[in-house]
């Protein structure tokens, strides 16, 4: 059974119509026209245990709607979803004891105070036990290397120290849902890639169900096996991650790293171009950029031809895969 069951879930907001001018503004007072925008068109999917999944897309296109909607803090315009069997927007404290929410863009600690001042106070909030609160602080501090910091005051740490103490502040109850919205942002790649060994691990022990939100391409690629994309609204794929170059990506580049040798022992670019677009061709070097399905006989007449020192094969960038993806179906939308 899914821990997360979402069928056709929509919202629209509704915001008022700026009008230009003294006159606008006038009539603004009177009479306000509004303006219906869908941030979520009928979304549909579920999230099992143990799974990181993640959202996907441009800014505005629903990703945080739908993480809001899902921790209740958005009612939906229509449709259903089901959290650990309850309907989030109800805001039902048996789910809310079970659940988390981190923003990277809001914090949720009190400035202050230091950190483990808060983190007593959720400990009554959320009535955790004596030695299973200390236990866990103990066991989180420890793995994201911030005992020291406990007992200094929010305001004095780093951002990468102040993202730390919110996700020890997330997980301290052990939800069972937890939803990431931009856990990384702002941070220098020390801390990133710290969040993101902690998240990896903390999921292999715990195995919750996460939604994870992020521009960088580096967190959906190191954390999920399986991503949404959204525009503007709509979910346009939903599947593995690694179906994303099989399915989308046609072509390959290969890159062959050259042994000296004399001019003449090389083939003519224009053989090489049979291969493919040649991207680079000279001295120590040659990328062409293949059809998929034609790269094991191009790799081959590459290393017949010519004197390799080293073969790398490489997919598209996943990051451009995507986008080529979201243009190719909003050019889709646009010409339907």
């Amino acid at each position: 059974m899914p821990l997360v069951d979402v069928q056709r879930l929509s919202k629209t907001f509704y915001v008022h119509k700026k009008e230009p001018g003294l006159l606008g503004s006038v009539r603004a007072l009177l009479r306000r026209e509004t303006i219906a925008k869908e941030a979520v068109r009928e979304a549909t999917f579920q999230i099992g245990e143990g799974e990181i999944v993640g959202l996907v897309g441009a800014n505005g296109a629903g990703k945080t709607t739908i993480v809001k909607m899902l921790a209740g803090i958005v009612h939906p315009t229509s449709g259903d979803a089901q959290v650990l069997g309850h309907r989030p927007w109800q805001r039902d404290n048996r789910l809310r004891r079970q659940m988390a929410l981190i923003m990277g863009q809001k914090a949720q600690l009190w400035w202050d105070l230091p950190a483990a001042d808060c983190f007593l106070l959720l400990k009554e909030i959320y009535q955790i036990p004596d030695e299973r609160y200390h236990k866990t602080l103990q066991d989180l501090a420890e793995r994201l290397e911030v005992t020291q910091e406990l007992t200094v005051q929010v305001r004095r740490l780093s951002l990468g120290e102040r993202m730390k103490m919110e996700l020890i502040a997330a997980l301290l109850h052990q939800p069972k849902i937890v939803y990431l919205d931009e856990p990384t942002i702002g941070l220098d790649l020390t801390a990133q890639r710290t969040i993101r060994d902690f998240l990896l691990e903390y999921q292999r022990e715990h195995r919750p169900a996460m939604i994870l939100t992020s521009h960088y391409m580096e967190d959906i690629e190191r954390l999920c096996q399986r991503i949404m994309i959204i525009r503007t609204g709509d979910i346009v794929y939903d599947g593995p991650l690694a179906e994303i170059a099989t399915k989308y990506a046609q072509h390959k580049v290969v890159t062959a790293h050259l042994q000296r040798r004399g001019a003449n022992e090389r083939p003519s670019a224009v053989e090489l171009a049979r291969l493919g677009e040649v991207l680079q061709y000279d001295d120590s070097c040659v990328r062409i950029r293949m059809p998929r399905a034609e790269v094991a006989e191009g790799a081959a007449h590459i290393l017949r031809r010519l004197s390799v020192a080293d073969l790398a094969i490489e997919d598209v960038d996943i990051g451009t895969i995507i986008e080529q993806l979201i243009k190719a179906r909003a050019q889709t939308g646009a010409d339907a």
